[in-house]
């Protein structure tokens, strides 16, 4: 399939999300198997019409992705990086940005397009790449910026800010991931336990002083 065509302007606009919109309701329906005339038909637009915004489906499936992770974690990432800056309670900015992690993350049609993206991941590597750049790993600059100032303030002990991050992402937010890939969720209950508990641990190896 050729290169989308570049359509600019209000109109084209309006087609994008159209388009857009259809795309994610019939892959969470219907798998990456969605038929792009069903798509297309949805979308008030022609086959023609999906094709040359976004050149095939997987380039339409990236789009989907990348929408749905903006929509769901814009937000987040910015309030992290606001509380990351500007409060002196790491603890605090850390139990907030991972209750609202875990919100976002659990949203059903976004537990559907990721379980999308995993099936289809060893044909089309490129939707993982996707999914990473768009998903919670955009927080982790603002995580390492705030480690690093808190290290040197001597108000941390972390040899390896990348490693922490990981484990950080490991204590709140994996274990809702995990749940997910066989169809299960994490009760409210135990998803706070894992939260409070999952910082203070963090902090606690990390030696952070308040």
């Amino acid at each position: 399939m050729a290169s989308p065509k570049v359509l600019t302007g209000d109109r084209a606009a309006r087609k994008r999300e159209a388009i857009i919109t259809a795309a994610r309701a019939a892959f969470v329906r219907d798998g990456f198997d969605a038929s792009v005339d069903a798509i297309a038909a949805a979308a008030g637009v022609s086959k023609v019409t999906v094709y040359n915004h976004y050149g095939n489906k997987e380039t339409l499936f990236k789009a989907v992705v990348g929408d749905a992770l903006e929509g769901a974690l814009a937000e987040v990432i910015s309030g992290t990086s606001q509380r990351l800056a500007e409060s002196g309670d790491l603890r605090a900015a850390l139990k907030w940005t991972a209750t609202e992690w875990v919100a976002s993350m659990t949203d059903p049609d976004l537990v559907a397009l990721r379980h999308l993206v995993t099936n289809e991941v060893r044909r089309f590597p490129e939707l993982g790449a996707a999914w990473r750049e768009h998903g919670p790993d955009r927080a982790a600059p603002a995580l390492a910026a705030a480690f690093d100032r808190l290290i040197a303030d001597d108000r941390l002990t972390m040899p390896d800010v990348d490693t922490a991050i990981i484990q950080l992402y490991a204590l709140v937010l994996y274990p809702h991931l995990v749940h997910s890939t066989y169809g299960a969720t994490v009760d409210p209950r135990t998803t706070k336990k894992l939260i409070d508990s999952g910082i203070d641990m963090f902090l606690q190896y990390y030696a952070y002083r308040d």
